[in-house]
């Protein structure tokens, strides 16, 4: 098999371990690990600080897709169908070869929408109708399929 970069366009996405649902963007699967600067009184002023690992910290992530006529799925996540507290579910995003077969896989821990976007609606435009859903999270973790 030839090792060979892969296009991002061809991935799904599933909430809460049900059916991929059809997403066109995702964005936000990052993470860093804060530096922590430190010196004592000990240490000459021609002296570099010592580093070593703080906190881990991930950013939002937003997916959006395109709005159809029967589906208020991410608008009813984030208003969570009327019910009090937050509807926690884990994300599983897999990018996928040319084959359909799974490549990688993000797991996105315990997420909860925190924003959603509706579309920007102009009399001239022609563009699809597309809504953005930002989610928080507790974790990232990928592996190779």
């Amino acid at each position: 098999m030839a090792n060979y970069p892969l296009p991002v366009f061809h991935f799904s996405v599933s909430l809460g371990g049900g059916a991929p649902i059809g997403f066109s963007e995702v964005s936000g699967l990052s993470q860093e690990v804060q530096a922590i600067e430190y010196r004592d009184g000990l240490m000459s002023s021609t002296t570099l600080s010592l580093q070593r690992q703080g906190l881990s910290k991930a950013p939002h992530i937003t997916i959006k897709k395109g709005m159809v006529t029967s589906d208020n799925l991410l608008f009813d996540w984030l208003n969570n169908a009327g019910n009090p507290g937050v509807d926690r579910r884990d994300l599983t995003i897999t990018l996928l070869n040319d084959e359909n077969n799974p490549v990688f896989v993000w797991s996105i821990a315990q997420a909860w929408p925190v924003k959603i976007d509706g579309p920007g609606l102009k009399a001239t435009g022609n563009e699809i109708a597309i809504e953005s859903l930002e989610l928080v999270h507790e974790g990232i973790s990928r592996k190779v399929a």
